[in-house]
């Protein structure tokens, strides 16, 4: 199969997915006919030929999908202009210092933001899929450790942790989740499905 086909192929694959599709997957298109390296070629290559348009091909932590481009946003929002509830400030904060500092206890958490951390908050973001319990610290109590998911990566449109800017400061930081939550600039939409979806909390104790 020549370049041209694959790549027909591969778009039609990722247009019509619900989710993004990992490269073992997508290589089932091909029933083993082509080399990971080959599969990688052509996703760049179709990914260029998307370039300038106002959908964009990216790999994500989970896979590779077509969405929106952020510019796109504000228009694709007159079709639906309903505004999603906003997540509070207290949970954005507790969010970024997971992302940055994980793994971490509740109590890390509230050592950092110096107030008690309602368990709901914690319970809304595990619902969500941005977080989850990966282990227990060998203390007392053995306090659950927590971290994100590859969910919560996906819905920010990066790869890996390694990928988030660096932050030097807590509000810089929570400014930029913000995006996910906020009904300004949350994250793109794909062709087939919302990539940023479910409840938010409109508000939360500390």
């Amino acid at each position: 199969m020549n370049t041209t086909d694959a790549k027909r192929v591969l778009e039609t694959a990722l247009i019509c997915a619900q989710q993004p599709l990992a490269l073992r997957e997508l290589g089932v298109l091909f029933n083993g006919a082509l080399t990971a390296d080959s599969l990688k070629q052509a996703l760049l290559a179709l990914q260029q030929d998307w370039s300038g348009r106002g959908v964009e091909l990216l790999q994500v932590a989970t896979g590779w999908r077509f969405q929106s481009r952020p510019e796109m946003r504000e228009y694709l929002d007159r079709l639906h202009p309903e505004k999603p509830p906003r997540y509070s400030r207290a949970t954005l904060e507790t969010l970024a210092i997971i992302a940055y500092r994980q793994p971490v206890t509740r109590g890390d958490m509230e050592d950092i933001r110096g107030v008690t951390i309602n368990s709901l908050l914690l319970k809304q973001l595990e619902e969500r899929g941005w977080v989850e319990v990966i282990g227990h610290r060998e203390s007392a109590g053995r306090p659950a450790l927590y971290a994100t998911t590859r969910q919560f990566l996906d819905d920010l449109g990066v790869q890996s942790l390694a990928d988030l800017p660096v932050m030097d400061s807590a509000p810089a930081q929570v400014a930029m989740f913000e995006r996910l939550a906020s009904d300004s600039a949350p994250a793109p939409k794909s062709l087939t499905q919302q990539a940023v979806s479910g409840k938010a909390a409109n508000s939360d104790p500390h």
